[in-house]
């Protein structure tokens, strides 16, 4: 059997570090934010246990969206807002088209992999639904309102808020940790990260996935992706399928340990560190252990929906992306290959954006909220050149009073059961650092990247 993510991957455990200032850590404390940013950079992921977020709390997560997911389709697609770039509220299945379809720079790593850790190809879009919950406050003052919309609360659950809120709360505390300790780890301000990440569109993004009619191995829930956001926490799901590439290429199931969180590296955070840490890539895919899981769900009257627990962090969408601190300095072309490890020379796939010394060149000054919209824009969830001025800015969110504003930041992570993979969408062909033209595939379904 392959070694799986709880093999190969460290557990960093916080609760010591929890209530104490950056000034009160001993040697101790140090070496783990060292170990956080070091796991960070050699693999994009690691896991994390934090004794705040209550385990049982999962689970009744799990089974709330378990039984939205087994509501008629027609149900569900009230809660739809496309309007708003489908960032609140339910994304239905063929609406996200796996970003590898149409990202050279991805294309090309694809090619690259090495036999037994290649991607499963993906042939349209996304066989998933989503659902989009926001996290947190958000500013009074925004100019980019459709990222900070009003919560869309489906009918028939009067527990929905109390407990979406509660454990996207918990989540997010624990990114927030982790990106405290990171920051130190990596020789930034200790609240250099933290800073960004307030007021930011941070979401509670479970995905639904119907293994009743997904019941084919191969079956491709979420195609070859990283997530544009800052760090993506993922809790325990019920159901097998959720591979991680680590950055030496190794192709890795997922198992995350009990009482532990999954967190992976977004776009922002690889933006953030001029690209010493990559956004992570990963896929959803049905495999037979999958299909087993389902098959002991089915046989024990459980539900067979796959429910992912998956928190989207962000940076504050009016703050600005930049590489922070040395991570903004130039270096000699070769001196990023250098800090490799040879095995990870040989056959970690060509990061994007990381061929110049110069990180300003290949990470550019770029408000986080423009960031996000020409990412959706190229994942299929936002129309080219869209206008959200006339959306209403929500003012401050639930919790710890409103934001007027961001210090300097960045954005969003997301993926559709089958439900219109025929029709055409305007998509766009996307550069490494996230932009370009409308394209179709040969298919007629236009293709973009993931959150």
């Amino acid at each position: 059997m392959n070694p799986d993510s709880a093999d190969v991957l460290p557990v960093f455990d916080i609760g010591a570090v929890l209530g104490k200032r950056p000034d009160e850590y001993n040697a101790e404390d140090l070496a783990l934010c060292q170990g956080i940013a070091q796991c960070l950079h050699q693999t994009g992921c690691l896991i994390v246990r934090d004794p705040r977020v209550p385990a049982g709390m999962n689970d009744q997560f799990l089974d709330l969206l378990e039984r939205y997911f087994g509501q008629p389709t027609e149900r569900k697609l009230e809660d739809c807002r496309p309007h708003l770039d489908y960032q609140v509220g339910a994304t239905p299945p063929g609406t996200e088209v796996p970003r590898c379809v149409v990202d050279p720079a991805l294309q090309e790593q694809l090619r690259r992999l090495q036999s037994g850790n290649q991607a499963t190809t993906p042939t349209g879009a996304d066989a998933k639904w989503r659902f989009m919950w926001r996290v947190g406050p958000r500013p009074a003052h925004t100019a980019f309102p459709e990222l900070n919309a009003e919560p869309v609360v489906p009918k028939a659950f009067p527990e929905w808020r109390g407990l979406m809120d509660g454990w996207g709360a918990a989540l997010l505390g624990a990114a927030t940790a982790v990106a405290g300790l990171a920051a130190v780890g990596l020789g930034l301000e200790p609240g250099a990260l933290q800073e960004l990440m307030s007021g930011g569109p941070h979401l509670l993004a479970p995905t639904g996935s119907d293994l009743d009619v997904n019941s084919r191995t191969g079956v491709v829930l979420a195609g070859y992706h990283y997530d544009l956001n800052l760090l993506t926490v993922h809790g325990r799901s019920r159901f097998p399928g959720l591979y991680v590439w680590l950055r030496d290429g190794r192709r890795v199931a997922v198992r995350i340990p009990a009482g532990c969180l999954l967190m992976q590296a977004g776009k922002q955070l690889e933006w953030l560190t001029g690209g010493h840490i990559r956004a992570g890539m990963h896929e959803v895919v049905v495999t037979e252990v999958t299909l087993t899981a389902a098959d002991a769900a089915r046989a024990a009257g459980r539900s067979t929906w796959r429910v992912s627990s998956t928190v989207f962090t962000h940076c504050c969408s009016d703050a600005v992306l930049r590489p922070l601190g040395r991570f903004g300095e130039q270096q000699p072309a070769t001196a990023a290959v250098q800090q490799q490890p040879p095995q990870q020379q040989q056959e970690a796939p060509a990061p994007a954006g990381c061929t110049s010394g110069d990180p300003t060149e290949s990470y550019p000054a770029l408000k986080a909220g423009e960031q996000v919209q020409r990412e959706l824009e190229a994942i299929c969830l936002r129309k080219v050149g869209a206008d959200a001025t006339n959306v209403s800015c929500p003012g401050s969110g639930s919790g710890s009073g409103a934001n007027s504003g961001c210090s300097s930041g960045s954005g969003s992570g997301m993926k559709g059961e089958g439900l219109g993979t025929g029709s055409s969408r305007a998509g766009n062909i996307v550069s490494s650092s996230g932009l370009a033209g409308a394209h179709t595939t040969a298919t007629g379904v236009a293709v973009a990247g993931n959150r």
